[in-house]
């Protein structure tokens, strides 16, 4: 889908310095991009390309603007209104609606006129699925479930009985919502299941990435509020509750019960315990453990960055003997102490 400059700056709210009749016909990075197309630059990693992009415009904060050798749409968040922008010239596919005949409807079944059951879905008897709702092929819904109006189910997502998914829902491939919770008792060395009996709550404008699992409650219910951002290949485990418009990269694991507060960030392969409280915006940096409540807002990081071997080494060699130099330096200051 073609759109002019002009009309672009204006959708995405920018400060258009150029041809306001150049089309743009396509999006791309600014080492790539050619005649037609728009780029950004929000990361001044890639400030380095800037001078030499081909693109027909770019999208870019007012400090860079001169350094730009073709057009500009000047923006504060130049991110943020790259998005706008992309999502204008590049549409998403047009929606299908009805039940292909390779899938398999339950009793009883609310399924909206406008709504796509895509082939070899399996919808379960009492589900409710709102208009628009697209489900890809190999989806399955269980009893009971509603999936609202809006939402777009990637192909071989499972909803699991009783699952309740708010409106303008995007799940990617593989995702399992509503799984048992990991809830064992230790019998004389042996372990007994707990029934989980609770179920999954999920609000409007939630995205889930592929192969992220989310798992039902064991009395209540797992929840997570509107707008919350989750990567590929999180685990959420049972009774979670994660606050509104929160956004959580990849490869994190949510122990039980433990609550994340709105708008916060969490960082790709963090693990968090349970029954603990994270507050409002707050920011979990990557292979962050977080073992206890967090109460006040801020970024928090724990972990080793990556080094050189050899330094790591030493360094760990330095680390097993920190116990032993910790009490010799308290027994030295003691001395010191006493002379003073």
């Amino acid at each position: 889908m073609g759109l002019t400059l002009g009309e672009l700056a204006d959708a995405i709210d920018g400060e258009l310095q150029g041809d306001p009749g150049c089309v743009i016909t396509a999006v791309a990075t600014l080492q790539n991009a050619g005649p037609g197309a728009i780029s950004f630059l929000a990361n001044t990693n890639y400030r380095k390309y800037l001078e030499r992009t081909a693109a027909s415009a770019v999208i870019l904060k007012p400090e860079f603007a001169q350094e730009c050798p073709t057009a500009t749409i000047v923006t504060a968040n130049p991110y943020l209104a790259y998005a706008r922008a992309a999502s204008l010239i590049v549409p998403p596919p047009s929606s299908r609606r009805g039940v292909h005949p390779r899938a398999s409807i339950g009793k009883d079944c609310v399924i909206d006129d406008t709504a796509w059951i895509g082939p070899n879905c399996i919808v379960e008897d009492n589900v409710r699925i709102g208009a628009g709702t697209q489900l890809a092929g190999g989806c399955f819904i269980g009893r009971d479930a509603q999936v609202g109006a809006g939402g777009v189910l990637h192909a071989n997502v499972v909803i699991c009985h009783g699952v309740s998914i708010g409106e303008r829902v995007i799940i990617h491939p593989g995702a399992v919502i509503g799984s048992d919770g990991f809830g064992l008792a230790n019998e004389n060395g042996q372990w007994l299941k707990v029934p989980q009996l609770g179920g999954v709550r999920i609000g409007n404008d939630v995205g889930i990435g592929a192969n992220t699992s989310i798992d039902r409650g064991a009395l209540d219910d797992t929840v997570l509020e509107d707008g919350v951002k989750l990567d590929n290949q999180i685990q959420v485990a049972h009774n979670v509750h994660i606050g509104a418009h929160t956004a959580i990269a990849g490869c994190v694991g949510i122990s039980g019960s433990a609550t994340i507060g709105r708008h916060c960030m969490i960082g790709g392969g963090a693990g968090i315990v349970g029954h603990l409280e994270i507050a409002d915006n707050v920011t979990v940096t990557g292979m962050t453990m977080v073992t206890k409540s967090i109460t006040t807002p801020g970024v928090y990081s724990s972990g080793v960055p990556a080094q050189e071997n050899s330094d790591w080494n030493r360094n760990y060699a330095r680390f097993r003997k920190l116990d032993q130099l910790a009490r010799r330096l308290r027994a030295l200051e003691r001395r010191f102490d006493a002379k003073e």
